[in-house]
């Protein structure tokens, strides 16, 4: 087992900036496990997880499509059997579907919308009780600095990621008196791979609108993540913290 260590359950947690996240977490002395669909692809979360072992990360993965309620209670389910009570968890999971709004179809709304927004619902419902046991909780929604000034071809994108931010501060509401917080990050352009694959003509126009002038490392998001679980951040609630480099300002 892990002596004792709280559990935190990062969903998308094979991606570039959940395997961040899931790093800073072990790193901290969390009990780390790293929700993954990758549309069923069990090798490649298999082969991922090995790859962190080797890089001294113990991360257990577990399975769930994200999507489907029935689907996340099993993952929660084993998640909870196997290792214990979630003490974090991190909606970090998310999809684009880019496209104008007048050429955007119902399917590329919904599953942006399924995937970004009601798998938060989800994955909360299926965790809190345990945290109201415990009165000790944290809840983190990854966002985006998108859903703060909105993005041309992302009306989907920007409304989920909004909404996020609205289950946040009514959650929070909710169970600031039970030991719990509920907290979102809205990350700017961070350097994940997503990014590298980018244009380098493109890559130096969006550089321009970056105040620092350089895009964000996924470390930097899940230091932020790390502070937040901790007891040092017990006071921080219904808050959505701004990690852009000024691109962005509120």
């Amino acid at each position: 087992m892990h002596q004792g260590k709280k559990v935190a359950f990062v969903t998308g947690g094979t991606g570039g900036i959940g395997t961040a996240i899931c790093q800073e977490l072990y790193t901290h002395g969390y009990f780390v496990v790293a929700g993954y669909y990758s549309s069923g692809n069990h090798g490649q979360a298999k082969e991922w997880a090995i790859k962190q072992k080797e890089d001294g990360y113990k991360l257990e993965i577990a399975y769930g499509e994200i999507t489907k309620f029935d689907s996340c209670q099993k993952c929660i389910n084993e998640i909870v059997e196997k290792f214990g009570k979630i003490s974090i968890l991190v909606n970090n999971a998310g999809i684009t579907r880019d496209a104008t709004f007048s050429k955007m179809s119902l399917e590329q709304w919904t599953d942006v919308v399924s995937v970004n927004l009601n798998s938060v619902f989800m994955m909360t419902k299926l965790v809190i009780e345990g945290m109201l046991e415990e009165k000790w909780g944290r809840i983190i929604n990854i966002s985006s600095i998108n859903a703060q000034k909105g993005q041309f071809g992302q009306s989907n994108y920007s409304a989920a990621k909004a909404g996020m931010h609205g289950f946040t501060k009514a959650l929070a509401l909710e169970v600031a008196r039970k030991g719990i917080t509920v907290n979102t990050i809205s990350p700017g352009y961070i350097e994940t791979k997503m990014i590298a694959d980018i244009d380098s003509a493109i890559k130096k126009e969006i550089l321009k609108s970056i105040p620092m002038g350089r895009f964000g490392q996924p470390s930097e998001i899940g230091k932020l993540v790390s502070f937040l679980s901790s007891d040092s951040a017990s006071f921080i609630t219904g808050a959505n913290i701004s990690i852009n480099g000024g691109q962005h300002m509120m």
